[in-house]
Parts: C-alpha cells; sequence; structure tokens
C-alpha cells in the first residue's frame, strides 16, 4: 500500500515505534504467589514484542498492597522481587524493538473486602454498581466514602508503582483511568456523589485524576512517558453513559489535554459507534479538543478495522485478537479474512492454561 499508516513508524517524545499497533492491557488473575504473574504471562508479552507489536503493555498492575485489589492473585509492582522479575522481561521487550509500558490501576468499589488485605472497600461516594459481582454472585459490598487521609494514600501508591516501574527499566506509565475502576469512579458523576472538593462539578471530578497525574510525573525521568486510559464504560454496569454528554466528555479530555501527559488512550467497547447521540465515535470527539497522540482500542480485530480506527487516532490496540494468535500481526499484514474473537475465547487468560 502506497499510504500504509497502520505499518509507517509513530513518533511519541524521543520514542519511535516501528508501527501502530499494541497490544491492550488486560486485567488478569495470574500470580501465582509474591503479586508476581506467572512465567508463560509475562513470556506471552515478550512473544508479541518478537512479532512486531510496536507498544506492549503490561496487564494492570494494581498500586498498594491495601485497598486497590479488585480480583484475586493480581500482580504488583512494589518491591525488589517484584521489580527483579519484570527487569529481564522489560530488557526482552526492548530488545525485540518495542515499547514496554507499564499500567497501573486502583478498583476501588469494584472489590470485595475477603480481598483486600486492608479488609475493606473504598470509593469516592457509599454507592455501589447495579448488578452483582461476577466472581462471587453476590452484590457488591457498599465501600467506605474516602477520606482525604484515603485520597493520600492511594495517591501514594500510584506515585510508588511508577517509581517501580522505573526501576524495572519500563519505557513509560499509564494511568488507568477507565473502565469503572477507582479513578473513572471519581470522573463519573454515576459513582461520584461528594459534595467536597472531589466532587460536584467536572472540575472538582477531575481533581483526584489531577493529583495522581502531578504526583506521578516527577518520578517518571523526562525520556520516559506518561498516558493516560479513559473510557465511558465500566466493567459493572456496561450499559451505562458514564459521561452525560458529548460537553462532558469533552471537558474531561479538555482537562486531560493540559497534563503532562504524551498520550491519550481512549478505551471504547467498539470504536466505531457513535456517541452521546451524534454521528461522531468518541475517538473523532475527543481529537475535536486534543491534539496529543491518541491511542484507541475497542473491536479491531482485522485489517479494514485498524486502518478505520487510525483515521481518527494514532495507535490501535488490541487485546481479544493478540491475546489468542501470537501471529495477529503478521495476519493483518498480509491482510488475512480475521474474525472478532470473543469473550468466551479470551477467558484463557483467566485459567491455568499457558498463554499461547
Amino acid at each position: 500500500m502506497a499510504d500504509d499508516k497502520l505499518f509507517s513508524p509513530l513518533k511519541i517524545k524521543n520514542f519511535s515505534l516501528k508501527n501502530r499497533i499494541g497490544v491492550a492491557p488486560m486485567t488478569r488473575v495470574s500470580s501465582p504467589g509474591d503479586s508476581i504473574p506467572r512465567k508463560d504471562v509475562l513470556e506471552f508479552l515478550v512473544r508479541r514484542a518478537q512479532n512486531e507489536v510496536a507498544l506492549v503493555y503490561t496487564e494492570a498492575i494494581v498500586t498498594d498492597y491495601e485497598s486497590a485489589q479488585g480480583y484475586p492473585n493480581q500482580s504488583r509492582l512494589l518491591t525488589r522481587r517484584q521489580i527483579d522479575a519484570w527487569r529481564p522481561v522489560v530488557s526482552a521487550i526492548q530488545d525485540a524493538g518495542s515499547v514496554a509500558v507499564m499500567q497501573m490501576f486502583h478498583c476501588g468499589r469494584m472489590a470485595w473486602p475477603e480481598i483486600n488485605p486492608a479488609g475493606r472497600v473504598i470509593a469516592p461516594s457509599p454507592v455501589t454498581a447495579k448488578q452483582d459481582n461476577p466472581l462471587t454472585g453476590q452484590p457488591y459490598t457498599v465501600p467506605d466514602e474516602m477520606s482525604c487521609f484515603d485520597i493520600e494514600h492511594v495517591i501514594n501508591g500510584f506515585v510508588e508503582t511508577a517509581k517501580g516501574a522505573v526501576e524495572a527499566g519500563f519505557d513509560g506509565v499509564e494511568i488507568h483511568g477507565a473502565h469503572g475502576y477507582l479513578i473513572n469512579q471519581f470522573l463519573s458523576a454515576y459513582s461520584n456523589k461528594r459534595s467536597d472538593d472531589y466532587g460536584g462539578s467536572d472540575e472538582n471530578r477531575f481533581r483526584f485524576a489531577k493529583e495522581i497525574i502531578r504526583a506521578v510525573k516527577p518520578v517518571i525521568p523526562d525520556d520516559r512517558l506518561l498516558f493516560f486510559r479513559i473510557s465511558n464504560w465500566g466493567v459493572a454496569d456496561a450499559a451505562v453513559s458514564l459521561f452525560e454528554s458529548k460537553e462532558q466528555w469533552q471537558q474531561m479530555i479538555h482537562y486531560l489535554d493540559a497534563e503532562p501527559l504524551d498520550a491519550i488512550s481512549v478505551s471504547c467497547m467498539n470504536y466505531q459507534d457513535n456517541a452521546f447521540g451524534t454521528d461522531l465515535n468518541m475517538a473523532q470527539l475527543t481529537r475535536e479538543v486534543t491534539e496529543k497522540p491518541m491511542i484507541v482500542c475497542g473491536n479491531i480485530f482485522d485489517r479494514a478495522s485498524a486502518d478505520d480506527a487510525l483515521k481518527d487516532a494514532d495507535i490501535v490496540l488490541s487485546g481479544k485478537s493478540l491475546l489468542l494468535n501470537p501471529d495477529w500481526v503478521a495476519d493483518i499484514r498480509e491482510n488475512k479474512p480475521l474474525k472478532p474473537r470473543t469473550g468466551a475465547e479470551a477467558d484463557v487468560a483467566y485459567t491455568a492454561h499457558p498463554l499461547p
């Protein structure tokens, strides 16, 4: 193809990505102990880099040893043993010519007390998701409303985890503010009912995210990347629009645009879907208010969908397709006919079965 954007390089800051393809960060429950992923899960990331994925994300890493954990057997990046486990993985990704990014998050109300070392669930407000917890079959626990002490403590967890990523050699860090997890819970009036400086107005609901970004930024060396992920949907109550309007979404993007971020990652259930009653998709609405590099994901499964999504973004991520098919990049380069992969197929990520 004469104008092959998908396989053209992209410069972000001082990094040159060899193409516009990334493996999406995916929450996993694969740590057999010490909050370190299984060997095959780490090797999965290296294989994707060796098979020409330019941007390789970790699974979502929880940010502290108290309230951040939402699922069993999640990973952390805080201790020397954890850092040493990730260091050779990062080096192997970089040796393959790819960029390695650690994604970090706090689950907030998407948790249950029995798996948190602190034995509690915290959130901006004592509001639960309407659906039951699919892992327990029970209603979600009503969370404790976060105090100012809780907020400061959680922010410090993000900072310490970012330090761990830097020590492990990662090229960048992504703050996970999407999918109805804690930061997203603050951003959305659906879950944030506070009346203090962290609730009410759009600006106040953005304050927690802003404080995390500004606390993390100083511990990220200038030659490394800082991203932020955002979505209008959550893992619970998935059909609910977490932002009330196009204007509210774009206001949040406007706030992010003013922060010291190197890219904004927009997570969609389907990148093609029009949003907020407009004839524009989420990437298009986002592009209207920011010129920062944009990453997009959501039902990108073949060459046509990847090319189409890149019309409004700079990088495309694939989750299920790259999880299940180690040769996905070669297959789309050859424009092989491919079908969307299902959530049921992707459930292999939550079993003991080795990843391909």
